[in-house]
């Protein structure tokens, strides 16, 4: 069983390692090519992402399998550039670009998935196994609504890069719940 979790984390470190999706040649975002729900997408994703970004810097620290601490750089080496893809698009748009003065702790009534700040406090208390257990249960509910907003822009988006990057976060975030999953059930 330890060798299919190895591997599996291995094949999620190395999808989510890959570098930050940028639009195709031909396809840079543009003022003309974008609709409310690519607007929303970028606007709620970002906070999500610096969340994420948070929980991952604190598993660094803190977790105690390697397996945590693995999945950890994974996310954070995923989801650091995606954050400054979508930034610069809502730049482009000539949209707000949300801040991180509160790792996306004012989002939580808006993007599904999101910890609020006492959440992510006991999180931060926890020790030991209890903290790995505890990080991956948040984890999996702050991917659901990752992927709950990833399929949003797939069905309602207009622009092709958001479009394409909603397809690759639904993609690594659904194989990451199924590898905190199989963790959770054999810890």
């Amino acid at each position: 069983m330890k060798r299919v979790f190895s591997t599996t984390v291995l094949v999620l470190a190395l999808a989510g390692c890959g570098e930050a999706v940028a639009p195709e040649p031909g396809s840079t975002a543009t003022a003309a090519a974008f609709n409310d729900a690519d607007v929303r997408f970028a606007s709620q994703m970002i906070p999500h992402h610096q969340q994420a970004v948070q929980m991952a810097s604190m598993a660094g620290y803190q977790a105690t399998t390697p397996e945590v601490k693995r999945l950890a750089v994974a996310i954070k080496a995923a989801q650091d550039p995606e954050i400054k893809v979508m930034s610069g698009w809502l730049t482009t748009w000539g949209k707000p670009v949300p801040s991180p003065e509160h790792g996306g702790h004012g989002a939580a009534e808006e993007a599904p998935g999101m910890m609020g700040e006492e959440e992510m406090s006991e999180l931060g208390k926890a020790k030991g196994a209890a903290f790995d257990q505890a990080w991956m249960q948040l984890m999996i509910r702050h991917h659901q609504g990752a992927v709950t907003m990833a399929t949003a822009e797939q069905k309602s988006g207009k622009d092709p890069a958001a479009i394409a990057l909603a397809k690759k976060i639904q993609a690594a975030q659904t194989a990451e719940i199924t590898t905190m999953q199989n963790l959770l059930k054999n810890s």
